[in-house]
């Protein structure tokens, strides 16, 4: 049962699950989650049309109804289930993957994710038991629902003006096509934008460079002030600057609290993931923000989010997530309002990079992998070497260890699906981001034999 994970239901199809997993996922889901109506979107990979046909047989099967809204974004299932009122939705996608991986990703009521930790946990339990799914004896029924114009009429809530704004956009050729031209219109330069689930121009997944590279040339032939591009269903998004620069998706985070804290008023908390730059905290706290940290995945910062009533979040992945969307992530949403934000700022004569280069204070490793079998030993090791040598400032311990010290500090956390360690670093300084990298690397090779993935 290698494709349940901490977050999702995720992995190769016909290689990590088979449609015999997705039809017992199904049948077991409405008693899991106490309901006889389950709301149920697809995406466009090749794989989603069977997937789906076992996971509505698998629902009907156990006696409950599926209210079926077709191909779909992700958050366009988020704000169905919370919007509509169901207690349980199933979003069919792996999201950033390549074509031949497919998923679920699995909601409760009010959107809230279902994870390992809260249910997916249980749904493999009863698989690798064998528990019987006997068909009801009454089956439910499949309700076709269309509530495409009710998502796109919420996110032209927020729209700004950006008729001065030149805009190239990368659709991935994914799911994001549903939506864009008609928030955005006919003006920006588009890319990838059929929906295709072979995705064959990219894999759908902006945090790998080379899938930018198309962007970046886009930017610099039409000159645009800046580039956007999605994921694969639409939850993420990320952005270049006007020189055809990679934004690093938690800088975004602070550009907005230029909308929530400034131009609302909405002072309060913003959540950020444990990896997330500690210039993005600096950046926010003079606006009236209240800085929190949490762990990285929508399984933890959609409910941490709300269990806080935090004004808004994100994650360095490219999530953002916001209490006026259901404390859930919306790529879509996340792309107007920071749209709306360097629209404003073009006004007044800041570009992209101008603004981004007022948020950076730090020079960034990016998330670095070490392989080794011996995760937990491993990153107490690398947590004592530091604190053994300096004192630190501040100490987190969940999702790993977080440790920060007066002029740098890093994260060290273990991958849920594989024999990897995720380590980042920030400094002051490049001398010192290098030599912090460097001692890691030695420390882990030495002791654990690791290998940087």
């Amino acid at each position: 049962m290698g494709a349940f994970h901490a977050y999702d239901i995720r992995g190769i199809y016909n290689v990590d699950f088979d449609k015999e997993t997705v039809y017992k996922t199904g049948y077991f889901l409405p008693e899991l989650l106490g309901t006889g109506k389950v709301l149920v979107g697809r995406d466009c990979r090749v794989s989603s049309p069977e997937i789906h046909d076992s996971l509505v047989k698998g629902i009907t099967d156990a006696g409950a109804d599926v209210y079926d809204i077709g191909l779909s974004t992700t958050p366009m299932v988020y704000f169905g289930t919370a919007r509509y009122g169901f207690k349980a939705s199933v979003q069919i996608t792996a999201s950033h993957n390549p074509a031949e991986y497919n998923g679920m990703k699995v909601s409760m009521e009010n959107a809230l994710p279902v994870g390992l930790e809260n249910g997916l946990g249980q749904i493999r339990d009863w698989i690798e038991e064998g528990r019987e799914c006997t068909p009801a004896l009454r089956k439910g029924t499949v309700h076709e629902m269309d509530i495409r114009e009710d998502y796109l009429d919420f996110l032209l809530n927020y729209k700004g003006d950006y008729s001065g704004l030149k805009i190239a956009f990368d659709l991935s050729n994914g799911m994001s096509t549903m939506f864009a031209r008609r928030i955005f219109g006919d003006m920006p330069d588009y890319i990838f934008d059929d929906m295709d689930g072979r995705f064959p121009n990219h894999e759908p997944n902006p945090l790998v460079p080379k899938n930018v590279e198309a962007l970046k040339t886009l930017v610099r032939r039409t000159g645009a002030d800046i580039g956007v591009i999605y994921d694969g269903d639409a939850d993420r998004v990320m952005f270049v600057d006007e020189n055809a620069e990679f934004i690093s998706p938690d800088l975004m985070i602070a550009v907005l609290g230029h909308w929530f804290l400034e131009k609302k008023g909405e002072k309060g908390i913003v959540l950020q993931d444990i990896r997330s730059s500690k210039a993005v905290g600096e950046y926010l706290t003079p606006m009236g923000a209240e800085m929190r940290t949490w762990k990285v995945g929508r399984a933890f910062a959609a409910r941490k989010l709300r269990e806080l009533d935090g004004v808004y979040g994100g994650e360095l992945a490219g999530h953002y997530y916001f209490r006026d969307f259901f404390y859930s992530d919306s790529g879509l949403l996340a792309s107007i309002l920071i749209l709306n934000v360097v629209a404003e700022m073009k006004k007044k004569g800041v570009t992209v990079g101008g603004l981004i280069s007022r948020i950076v204070r730090y020079r960034n490793s990016g998330e670095i992998n070490f392989r080794v079998e011996d995760k937990a030993g491993a990153m107490d090791a690398v947590r004592d070497f530091f604190t053994s040598a300096e004192k630190p400032t501040a100490m987190m311990d969940f999702d790993g260890y977080r440790v920060e010290f007066p002029d740098w500090w890093f994260n060290i956390r273990p991958s849920n699906t594989e024999p990897y360690l995720r380590f980042i670093c920030e400094a002051v300084s490049d001398d010192l981001l290098n030599e912090k990298v460097n001692a890691v690397g030695d420390l882990l090779a030495s002791r654990f034999g690791a290998v940087r993935a």
